[in-house]
């Protein structure tokens, strides 16, 4: 029997991450790598109850098929927390907000359609684009996130541009007040929507990120949002928040995938959150993270000294971002990190255009104080290690070349 792949199902690929943390399960080995959220901070009595509530007051209700669009108690309550005008009718409740990915994925992009997304970008995103073929252009990038004028350069015909300006995987940076002002107003001119996925946005440590763009422009942007890393991945529960024009396509979308999102784990989160959980709940999230978060800059700032590695120190989230020393390939020195009993991701897979293999994603929260240190330690060998190999090979090619 022959099995005939469609066109798109050529351009799917394997996570890179995915694949990284299966050579990682060892469990000598510390992973940097995973993005996972602490399981320290699962509010697992909280769900406990709420399960026992959900099944005793409408249990019927809760196992049963609902309605597409999601739990209208779950819609008003997203509509409510977000920092603008949202009607609830403009929410769709996801399977987790990777799902809300595909679906924009699938209602917006065709064959060769241009996107533009960030230098570098969130891999799942190019992961949910990737099958419907479009032609993904990176726009150029700083610490703060997308340049304006190349986004201006770039954003003829570009179908929309993918941004996430809070705490970015992989980067960490955050896109400031002034940068976000301009990068709007750059888009509005343009008659470019923006796809605002902001998963990380409530994990700030000393001070909450500017508005989003979409309070900004918010028939110009589609938003997105998680449960995952204020709550637990398990739950699988995002949202977007979409301008009236384009939603029906989306939850059109939606119904040819799964119909809805499982509504008894909708109820559950809905009855969690009332009475004001995550304003509770949250903080306790961001103090063990900016923990991890310090533990991690100061293993690095100790270990690194004289490697001549740049990095960055995050205001909120979950990821930091390496540079490695000139002639050192993170891909290739990933291998060389395992043998040592330390992993993290390599930056190549998350650019759309020409990677920078010298950089590295590192994740803070999930290992603990004294895991960390002992990681970044162990990373600051196998770097050291590799420039001395690249030190003498230097010397041999030289030896030869006289």
């Amino acid at each position: 029997m022959t099995w005939k792949l469609a066109a798109r199902a050529e351009k799917m690929n394997p996570s890179a991450i995915r694949e990284i943390l299966k050579v990682t399960e060892r469990p000598d080995v510390i992973s940097l790598a995973g993005g996972l959220p602490s399981p320290k901070t699962f509010p697992v009595s909280a769900f406990a109850a709420a399960c026992a509530e959900v099944l005793a007051t409408d249990g019927q209700a809760a196992l049963q098929y609902a309605a597409s669009e999601g739990y209208a108690p779950l819609r008003q309550a997203v509509a409510d927390m977000l920092p603008w005008d949202v009607n609830p009718d403009q929410v769709l409740i996801t399977t987790g907000s990777q799902q809300g990915l595909d679906l924009i994925a699938k209602v917006l992009i065709d064959p060769g359609s241009k996107v533009l997304v960030e230098t570098p970008t969130y891999l799942g995103a190019l992961q949910a684009f990737s099958p419907m073929e479009p032609n993904a252009v990176s726009v150029a990038s700083d610490a703060e996130g997308v340049l304006p004028d190349d986004l201006a350069a770039k954003a003829r015909d570009a179908r929309f541009i993918y941004l996430l300006p809070n705490f970015q995987n992989p980067t960490g940076r955050t896109m400031s007040e002034a940068r976000r002002a301009a990068v709007s107003a750059a888009a509005q001119a343009a008659g470019l929507p923006i796809i605002e996925d902001n998963p990380y946005g409530e994990l700030w440590f000393d001070e909450a990120p500017p508005l989003p763009l979409a309070a900004r422009n918010p028939e110009g942007c589609i938003y997105l949002g998680s449960f995952s890393k204020v709550l637990a991945p398990g739950l699988r529960l995002g949202f977007l928040v979409a301008p009236k024009a384009i939603y029906p396509k989306l939850l059109q979308a939606k119904q040819a995938v799964d119909l809805h999102t499982p509504i008894f784990t909708q109820r559950m989160v809905a009855s969690v959150m009332k009475d004001g959980f995550l304003d509770q709940h949250v903080p306790k999230i961001r103090a063990l993270y900016k923990t991890q978060r310090d533990a991690m800059v100061s293993a690095l700032q100790r270990e690194m000294k004289g490697l001549d590695v740049a990095f960055n120190v995050p205001k909120g989230g979950m990821f930091l971002w390496l540079r490695m020393p000139e002639g050192i390939d993170a891909t290739a020195l990933l291998a060389q990190a395992v043998e040592r009993r330390v992993a993290f991701v390599p930056g190549s897979p998350f650019y759309a255009g020409e990677p920078d293999a010298r950089t590295l994603r590192l994740s803070f929260v999930t290992a603990s104080e004294e895991q960390i240190a002992t990681a970044i330690a162990a990373l600051a060998e196998t770097v050291r290690e590799a420039l001395a190999r690249r030190a003498a090979e230097q010397v041999q090619q030289q030896l030869a070349a006289a």
